[in-house]
């Protein structure tokens, strides 16, 4: 590549943040303007309901004096129906105009002023209509002609018709900053454009120069890398013999370890033996002549016993530690057969083999749904899932029945997720990683165990081109994981 791209590199990062910064600002500014508009629009709307229920109460009111009025000129009860459907209206009315101008301080008064008048016209209407009710049409007719009523009408509408003014002044304010906003939007969204488009026309005449210096270097890059593919196999295979040179060395190191161990066990035989013999002295009398006869009754009978059951445990122990590795590195070394293994079968036989020791507890063991058919080694899958379930019936919890559920689980890489589900003791969080590691177990130490089983099942299945994860918790019950791949990767045949 020419000395010019780290130029053409900078002119395009250039070009590319300008574009950036601008739709960054445009993005920024239109949500800063629609969230004005939105303002805006919530303030028109409201100005329009405080408009309607002005006019509203005043059209109430109004219908109230019209049904008086109408009752009181002819005396037929017919006119009393808009007056008595408006006086009920009235109150309703009062009510929405409280709460259109609920977040109006400044209004609170006035519109309190129009209903302390508005109440006054009602009791007014009231008085007439009850008047002519009772047959005293002079007395009703004396109050309409004092005018009294036609005063408190006149205030009502005068005193409505400047609150509605007052809304149509806001009203034209909000209007007029909607139009601004929107020309505000308009002429700024044009310039951003304008500004993206010119970055990006000047960006791509920078790629078209670069793109021509590209394909230069893609041509020496891919002399360069001819022998890549070559170089990457040879690393693998002698990753390979590496890999295989540790299992051997494992193999080699646990049975030159085991011969030794043997010698040990033997010799501690014979020492049994012998302590035989010696216990037929500590019946003898003349023992106990001797200063350091008691004491030496004490080590035939108390000490040498418990040493030489200190060092057949720890025999015994180490003589199952180096079986374990054995065991690994055997698998290690043993070819996978992929075969077509279903899983429903497979289960439904690897559940019958330990239905025997779920009977002894009461337990119970269910595959919930169907399982699918995989192309994998049986004897791996044997031994992973024949661990789990052989874990679950083993760490239960007492007066609790076991109970384990086996059910797959969605995947989005089309891996086969399989659950064993349990309900037994559970592994506290900081012991959940753990459990998995050679030679470590969790919780109390109460089954007889080496700690291999998760290690060795974590081992096959990353074989098996998978992996295992475990979700646990202590006193409720556990949950391994176990992702397969649908067909065993060629790779992993040829191990």
């Amino acid at each position: 590549m020419s000395g010019n791209s780290p130029h053409l590199l900078r002119v395009t990062y250039a070009f590319a943040a300008a574009a950036f910064l601008t739709l960054v600002v445009l993005v920024a500014v239109s949500f800063w303007l629609l969230e004005k508009t939105s303002s805006s629009t919530e303030d028109v709307l409201k100005r329009r309901q405080q408009r309607t229920s002005l006019t509203r109460l005043l059209s109430a009111v109004q219908d109230a004096e019209t049904g008086q009025r109408g009752y009181l000129l002819t005396g037929e009860q017919r006119y009393l129906s808009p007056y008595l459907s408006a006086v009920q209206n009235v109150p309703l009315r009062l009510g929405e105009v409280r709460n259109t101008f609920a977040d109006s301080p400044a209004a609170k008064a006035a519109i309190e002023q129009i209903a302390v008048e508005v109440n006054q016209k009602l009791e007014e209407l009231a008085q007439t209509v009850q008047l002519q009710r009772d047959g005293k049409i002079a007395d009703a007719l004396a109050i309409v002609k004092s005018d009294r009523g036609k005063d408190i009408m006149d205030v009502i509408r005068r005193h409505i018709s400047e609150r509605i003014d007052d809304v149509e002044a806001q009203l034209a304010v909000s209007a007029a900053a909607q139009r601004e906003n929107a020309a505000l939007a308009r002429w700024f969204t044009l310039g951003a454009g304008l500004v993206i488009l010119l970055a990006a026309l000047g960006a791509t005449l920078t790629i078209l120069r670069y793109t021509r210096e590209l394909v230069a270097a893609r041509a020496e890059m891919e002399q360069l890398n001819a022998g890549l593919e070559s170089r990457v196999k040879e690393r693998t295979a002698d990753l390979q013999r590496a890999n295989d040179e540790i299992q051997r060395f494992a193999y080699i190191v646990s049975h030159d370890l085991r011969a030794p161990l043997v010698n040990v066990m033997g010799y501690t035989a014979e020492l049994e033996a012998g302590l035989g013999t010696l216990s037929a002295l500590c019946d003898d009398p003349k023992l106990d002549e001797l200063a350091s006869g008691p004491g030496a009754r004490a080590a035939i009978r108390e000490d040498l016993p418990e040493s030489i059951g200190f060092i057949r445990t720890s025999t015994h122990k180490m003589d199952g530690l180096i079986k374990a590795i054995l065991k690994l590195s055997r698998e290690g070394q043993r070819v996978l057969r992929p075969e077509p293994i279903d899983l429903q079968e497979f289960f439904q036989s690897s559940i019958a083999a330990v239905q025997h020791r779920l009977n002894e507890s009461e337990g119970q063991a269910e595959i919930v749904g169907q399982l699918p058919v995989i192309e994998s080694d049986r004897l791996a899958l044997e031994q992973v899932f024949g661990n789990l379930l052989d874990n679950a019936i083993k760490y239960t919890v007492r007066d609790r029945k076991p109970k384990i559920t086996i059910r797959q689980r969605p995947s989005l890489w089309g891996a086969v997720v399989i659950e064993v589900e349990d309900n037994g003791r559970g592994i506290a969080a900081e012991d959940a990683e753990r459990v998995f590691d050679l030679f470590r177990r969790a919780g109390v130490q109460d089954k007889q165990g080496e700690g291999i089983g998760l290690a060795h099942v974590r081992t096959l299945v990353r074989r098996l081109g998978g992996d295992i994860v475990m979700t646990s918790e202590l006193g409720k019950g556990t949950t391994f994981r176990v992702m397969l791949p649908r067909k065993l990767p060629e790779k992993r045949n040829e191990q």
